[in-house]
């Protein structure tokens, strides 16, 4: 049987990519004898937190931004595995955009598989040579979209035999209806909190909603992101704070500061009428949180990110304008008012995101190790 290595960062650590990792870490391990090589990647801050939360993590090693110690250990505990796993963002390596990951995947001997989770249509020189150079040396790059694919090879360097299209997974317990419910109709954004997802004009768009003839809530459900609550605190939380009071909106905002385990999660989404992601990036390949909606059914509002263009263009939901509240407060009225509008989102959901589960990405990603390991025997 194939031995999976990982190299990303992992639980506790409270990020896209790391609940990516564990949710795939987990279904390839499933009925398996081995159990994933898990290298956590940490930044400095990170790594000088306690015994107590290490010891929780079933990872072989660590690899601490510009600790070279670290990564000759990280480079021997994935050269034990068949195949390693890489999650790219440019965000969580060190170096300039991440470029500290190029030595590792030099130094490694076992194939990689590098999974993307940014794939920018205008990058910087520097960016546009550090993944040019990571795809080089990976046997396989892995996007979750077609659009990411298309820029992938429009923009970078990359063969395109080496590219595969594999969609990001969603929990196969999430294809239920979401109940209905007394009360307001209920907007749900969450996730973690940083500058640049856009809540500001969420709500703005809420605030159009109130002569809407029904009343409106809005829930921005999760805790700011550890490195932004760490570089600069809770001021953007408290700038959005402002805005509310300063719309008259005390009563019809609701923070929840706090992260959602999945049980928390699913019962905010079984009371959500409308998911909205009002996100600034134009750039954004893939959205962890825009899966989880789709496959749970809930018709979704979100700006024109990539990765919501290609998931919602089968009809799960609508697209609003950037930084546009208007756009986003007639897209969610549009849901509101029409219930066969809502049941038909709901309906191509479930169609759009049937082969997604967790179970099924990791065959993909299975058979796709399976045969680098073949053609390497």
């Amino acid at each position: 049987m194939t031995r999976f290595g990982f190299l990303s960062t992992y639980p506790p650590t409270r990020c896209g990519l790391a609940t990516f990792t564990e949710a795939l870490a987990g279904a390839l391990a499933a009925g398996e004898p081995h159990t994933p090589t898990i290298v956590r990647v940490l930044d400095v801050m990170d790594s000088r937190r306690g015994a107590e939360d290490i010891a929780r993590i079933p990872s072989t090693v660590e690899l601490v931004a510009r600790n070279r110690v670290t990564m000759r250990a990280a480079v021997r505990a994935l050269d034990q595995c068949d195949v390693a796993i890489v999650q790219h963002e440019y965000g969580i390596y060190g170096g300039p955009d991440g470029d500290e990951i190029i030595p590792l995947l030099r130094s490694l001997n076992t194939p990689a598989i590098v999974v993307l989770h940014t794939v920018l249509s205008a990058p910087t020189d520097h960016q546009r040579v550090v993944l040019d150079t990571v795809c080089k040396l990976a046997a396989n790059v892995v996007v979750m979209t077609d659009n990411a694919s298309e820029i992938l090879m429009r923009t970078y360097s990359v063969k395109r035999s080496k590219v595969r299209v594999i969609p990001h997974g969603v929990p196969v317990s999430r294809e239920a209806r979401p109940t209905k419910h007394s009360g307001p109709k209920r907007v749900l954004t969450w996730g973690l909190l940083s500058p640049g997802k856009g809540i500001e004009w969420g709500i703005r768009a809420v605030a159009r909603l109130q002569d809407a003839g029904a009343p409106v809530e809005y829930v921005i459900a999760g805790q700011t992101h550890p490195k932004v609550l760490a570089r600069e605190g809770e001021h953007y939380r408290e700038s959005l704070q402002r805005l509310i009071d300063d719309l008259g909106l005390a009563d019809v905002v609701t923070f929840e500061d706090h992260y959602l385990d999945d049980s928390q999660l699913a019962e905010q989404m079984a009371r959500a009428d409308v998911v909205l992601l009002p996100y600034d990036s134009r750039d954004q390949a893939t959205s962890g949180v825009l899966i989880e909606a789709v496959a749970a059914g809930i018709p979704v509002v979100a700006t024109g990110f990539p990765h919501a263009v290609e998931l919602l263009g089968g009809g799960a939901g609508t697209i609003a304008r950037h930084q546009d509240p208007q756009s986003m407060a007639q897209a969610i009225r549009t849901i509101l008012r029409a219930e066969a509008t809502a049941q038909q989102m709901h309906n191509a959901a479930l169609r759009d995101t049937q082969d997604a589960s967790w179970p099924a990405v990791a065959e993909r990603y299975r058979a796709l190790a399976d045969r680098m390991v073949a053609i390497a025997a």
